[in-house]
C-alpha cells in the first residue's frame, strides 16, 4: 500500500503537475502554430495562426501564448498594378518574398489591399500634380518601397469630396505600420484653389510632390487623352489659339491654363514653405528614373531603395517599366495610356505656344530655384 501524502506534500505535487502542464501548453503554441478552422473564420493569417486554448485558461491567462508579430523593413506592401487592380508582385520587384500576410478577396476599395495590422491613417504626403506630367509613374515607382502605403485611385478629397470629411477620406487610405509613409494621388489638386487651404488645415507639415513636365508637351498629351475618349472635338488649334494669325493663346482652355506653373504655385505658397515641396521632372523621370525617384526618396525621408536596379527601359513604349532586382519575370510596365504617341502638332502652333509659356516658365524656375530646361 502506497503510503499517504501530507497535505504539504500533495500541494507541491499539484503545484508541479500545474506547472508541466502549463509549460506544455505554452510549449504547443510557440513550437506547433499550425492552423485552426476556427482561427482563420476569425480572420487570421493561416500561417501566424495560434491554436485555441483548451484548457488551464486560469493558469495560463498572463501568460502571452500568440508572440507579438513584428514586420521588418522587408515586409512590403501588396503591389498594385498600373490600371489599379491589386496584386502582390511589388515584394518580388525588390527581391523578397510577397507579404505573407495579405489575402486575396479583402476589400480594397480605393486602395491597396488592407492587411490585418497597422492603422488607416491620413497621408503625410500627396503627389498634388500636374495632370499628364507623370504623377501615376511616380506613385507606381514609390509605391515598390516597403516604408511606403499608397493608395491606387485618385480620392479627389480636397477638391471634389471635401464636405465628406477627414473621417471618409482616412477610412479610403490603406493600413500602415508606424513606420510606414501613406501616399495618396490627386493632380487636380495642383490647380484647385481651395486644396492648398484644405491641405494645410488636415496637416501643415504635410509633404507635397509636384510632378512638372513641359507646358506645351504636357498640353498635347492632354488634348491626345482627351481625343481618344472624344473623337469630334475641335482641333488642337482651334481649342489652344483665340486667334491663331496673332498667336493669342486662349488660357481659359484647361489644357493650356494647367501649364502656369507659376500661377498655381502662388496658392500653396500662402500655406506652405517651398521647401515642404518637391518637384519631379516629368522628362527626367522617363530619362533617368532611378536618379528621380533618389531625390523623392530623400524628400521623404526614406533609405533608397528603389534604384537603378528596378528599372527597365521599354523602347516601344519610350516609357520605364519596373523589373524584378534579379532579373526574374517581366517587367511591369504603365498602362496602355501611358506613352501612347501624341497628336501631330503643326510646327508653327508648337513655336507660339513655346513663346507664350516662356515668361512663365522663367518666373516657376526662379521660384523652385530648379531649371527645367524647357526652352
Amino acid at each position: 500500500m502506497a503510503p499517504r501524502l501530507s497535505p504539504r506534500n500533495a500541494r507541491r505535487y499539484l503545484f508541479l503537475c500545474t506547472l508541466c502542464l502549463s509549460c506544455t501548453l505554452l510549449c504547443y503554441n510557440l513550437i506547433l502554430r499550425g492552423g485552426h478552422p476556427n482561427m482563420h473564420s476569425q480572420g487570421y493569417p493561416q500561417h501566424l495562426s495560434c491554436p485555441p486554448i483548451l484548457g488551464g485558461k486560469k493558469l495560463l491567462q498572463k501568460v502571452l501564448l500568440c508572440p507579438v508579430l513584428t514586420f521588418s523593413n522587408t515586409d512590403l506592401s501588396p503591389y498594385t498594378d498600373w490600371s489599379g487592380k491589386n496584386q502582390t508582385e511589388a515584394p518580388e520587384i525588390l527581391g523578397v518574398p510577397a507579404n505573407p500576410t495579405e489575402h486575396q478577396g479583402h476589400p480594397s476599395g480605393n486602395s491597396t489591399a488592407a492587411p490585418r495590422y497597422g492603422h488607416k491613417r491620413l497621408p503625410q504626403a500627396i503627389i498634388v500634380g500636374v495632370k499628364k506630367g507623370g504623377t501615376r509613374a511616380v506613385l507606381e515607382f514609390i509605391r515598390v518601397h516597403p516604408e511606403v502605403r499608397a493608395m491606387g485611385t485618385e480620392p479627389h478629397f480636397f477638391d471634389r469630396n471635401y464636405e465628406l470629411g477627414l473621417d471618409w477620406y482616412r477610412n479610403l487610405m490603406p493600413r500602415s505600420l508606424d513606420h510606414q509613409i501613406t501616399v495618396e494621388k490627386t493632380p487636380s489638386y495642383f490647380v484647385t484653389r481651395e486644396a492648398p487651404r484644405r491641405i494645410s488645415h488636415m496637416s501643415p507639415r504635410v509633404k507635397l510632390i509636384v510632378v512638372v513636365r513641359n507646358p506645351v508637351t504636357r498640353a498635347i498629351s492632354d488634348y491626345t487623352q482627351t481625343l481618344s475618349k472624344k473623337p469630334d472635338i475641335p482641333s488642337f488649334s482651334e481649342l489652344a489659339f483665340l486667334n491663331r494669325t496673332s498667336g493669342e493663346v486662349d488660357t481659359s482652355w484647361n489644357a493650356i491654363r494647367i501649364g502656369l506653373y507659376a500661377l498655381h504655385l502662388q496658392p500653396w505658397l500662402n500655406h506652405f514653405p517651398i521647401s515642404q515641396m518637391h518637384f519631379v521632372s516629368g522628362e527626367r523621370l522617363i530619362t533617368d528614373p532611378a536618379g528621380e525617384m533618389a531625390r523623392v526618396q530623400d524628400f521623404l525621408g526614406l533609405k533608397r531603395l528603389v534604384t537603378e536596379k528596378h528599372f527597365y527601359f521599354n523602347k516601344t513604349k519610350g516609357f520605364p517599366c519596373l523589373k524584378k532586382p534579379g532579373g526574374g519575370g517581366a517587367p511591369r510596365c504603365l498602362g496602355k495610356s501611358k506613352g501612347r504617341a501624341h497628336v501631330q502638332i503643326n510646327t508653327e502652333d508648337i513655336e507660339q505656344l513655346r513663346e507664350f509659356y516662356r515668361p512663365h516658365n522663367i518666373k516657376f524656375y526662379e521660384t523652385v530655384g530648379q531649371d527645367f530646361h524647357w526652352e
